[in-house]
């Protein structure tokens, strides 16, 4: 039993972490997950701490973790999706879209939401882009993982306080 789970038995908050991931270009955005679960070990969690989960795309992000906030399972909740484009207009309301609803998961279940939501300007399907956005999706992760132990640390000490 890790130092996390030992305080969540003592205290019983949620010190478990929701990983939600879109599936769209997968292949990039599996990088954010291999990161994030790398570096989030070493901010006292281990990867049984974290449920995974996936969806389609990031449109379906936000409803899946409001559905994981409302459970109360969850100390945090991570989103990660690449929304490319599709026309300029698309590209914009998808990401506005999915940001927006996430940030309002976060303010309505005072759940954290941690975004690795992506949106590139441009997106070509080359092996250059694939590279760089592959290599940029295991920054991401990585910063992912410090802001979450991060933000539940910070909201522990919060919620503690008299």
């Amino acid at each position: 039993m890790n130092q996390r789970t030992q305080q969540a038995d003592q205290s019983n908050k949620p010190k478990r972490i929701a990983f939600v991931q879109a599936c769209w270009h997968k292949e990039i955005v599996d990088q954010c997950r291999v990161s994030f679960s790398s570096e989030i070990e070493q901010h006292g969690f281990n990867d049984g701490d974290i449920d995974y989960f996936e969806v389609p795309g990031s449109f379906e992000i936000p409803l899946h973790a409001m559905l994981l906030a409302k459970s109360g399972r969850y100390a945090a909740i991570v989103a990660a999706g690449f929304v490319v484009d599709g026309g300029i207009y698309r590209h914009e309301f998808v990401a506005e879209t999915v940001i927006g609803g996430l940030m309002r998961v976060q303010l309505e279940t005072e759940v954290p939401v941690i975004s690795a939501v992506l949106t590139p300007q441009r997106f070509h399907d080359h092996d250059d882009h694939q590279k760089f956005f592959h290599e940029h999706f295991l920054v991401k992760g990585a910063e992912a993982a410090v802001a979450c132990a991060a933000t539940i640390g910070n909201l522990d000490r919060l919620r503690s306080s008299p």
